[in-house]
């Protein structure tokens, strides 16, 4: 074997390699979704309390992974046809999965991007999972508003209906006291100059998938930002103010908020029942969880303090999937505690 030859079968097999690797990252990310009963069993139920009404109807099923959605269309209901749109690889897999549970009458698998997409007509009811964390990450939400706008039959409905960004002021003892106190005296020793660097590493970023406690929100929560699925255009997707004003419940130690959220699912009939998925610290856990965003130091805070401030969305403007998430916020208006500001980068 030439030595040229010998590289090139190395490039193939790292290639494959890459392909294993990355079909095996998306098998965990599916496993995950449809493990997370929650959100799936949301999905199924409004499929199923709008079954009557999507007799004879066209679904688009944007982003539809595995396809479970489309299933739930097709054997929970009587629609016309269920358009499954799937960008990736996996639009492969889904086909066979619309075999096997003998659904290839009614749905029909699509693998495009929703910017290509070509369809055999315009659809009446869209569909999608496209919430991350702070419910805009990854901005999915572009297509399927571009969708919406090329193939959703003019009073169409949407799936999602609206959606809904839900923050809190909270504590965080056990996060700040891994990240900051350890440095303090691990082991006897002083290593509290690593403080500082600690606090760029581990405060200036969120977390993902934290776990918030009930009895660790210092106030009642409050939906800051609120989007209209119908109305909503892409270009104020670029950047979204909330406002809040929070009353503190407790004494304690305000080391941050949390922020998740919520999608709301209006019923195809004028009197139906909507539904709700709520991804919130008072609902059953998700695999979203909550998102933390800590604060440099943690405040001391009393019952009856009042946390007035605001909360900024804006997308990166070169890595359109990524966005930073900026607080401001001032506690009891005096001059005392001047308006604080704090800016997140939210990168994978």
């Amino acid at each position: 074997m030439h030595e040229n030859d010998s590289e090139d079968h190395e490039a193939e097999e790292y290639v494959g390699l890459a392909d294993f690797l990355a079909e095996g990252d998306e098998q965990r990310l599916h496993l995950e979704m449809l493990s997370d009963k929650p959100r799936t069993d949301t999905y199924r139920q409004v499929i199923l309390s709008n079954s009557a009404s999507l007799r004879g109807k066209v679904v688009m099923d944007l982003g539809c992974g595995t396809g479970v959605i489309s299933l739930f269309c097709a054997l929970l209901a009587q629609p016309a046809a269920v358009y499954a749109v799937e960008a990736s690889s996996m639009a492969e897999h889904t086909e066979e999965l619309v075999k096997q549970n003998s659904c290839e009458e009614v749905v029909t698998v699509f693998q495009d991007r929703a910017e290509n997409l070509t369809l055999p007509g315009k659809v009446d009811v869209l569909v999608s999972e496209w919430m991350g964390n702070c419910l805009l990450f990854e901005y999915m939400l572009e297509s399927v508003l571009l969708a919406r706008d090329r193939w959703l039959k003019e009073g169409g409905m949407m799936w999602p209906s609206s959606a809904c960004l839900t923050v809190v002021p909270c504590q965080a003892f056990s996060d700040y006291s891994q990240k900051m106190e350890f440095w303090e005296k691990p082991y006897g020793l002083d290593f509290s100059y690593l403080q500082s660097l600690a606090q760029k590493e581990f405060l200036s970023k969120p977390k993902f998938s934290h776990h918030l406690l009930t009895e660790d929100c210092l106030s009642a929560p409050a939906d800051v930002i609120t989007l209209d699925m119908v109305t909503i255009q892409v270009s104020e997707l670029e950047r979204l103010k909330g406002e809040f004003s929070f009353s503190v419940e407790k004494s304690g130690m305000f080391h941050g908020f949390t922020v998740w959220f919520s999608a709301h699912f209006q019923s195809l009939e004028e009197d139906g029942p909507s539904l709700e998925l709520n991804t919130g610290p008072y609902s059953e856990i998700t695999h979203w969880k909550q998102t933390l965003f800590m604060l440099d130091a943690p405040v001391t805070v009393e019952e009856g303090d009042i946390i007035v401030g605001s909360i900024l969305l804006q997308r990166n403007p070169i890595w359109r999937r990524h966005m930073s998430v900026s607080f401001s916020w001032n506690i009891n208006g005096t001059e005392v505690s001047k308006v604080q500001t704090k800016c997140f980068p939210m990168w994978r």
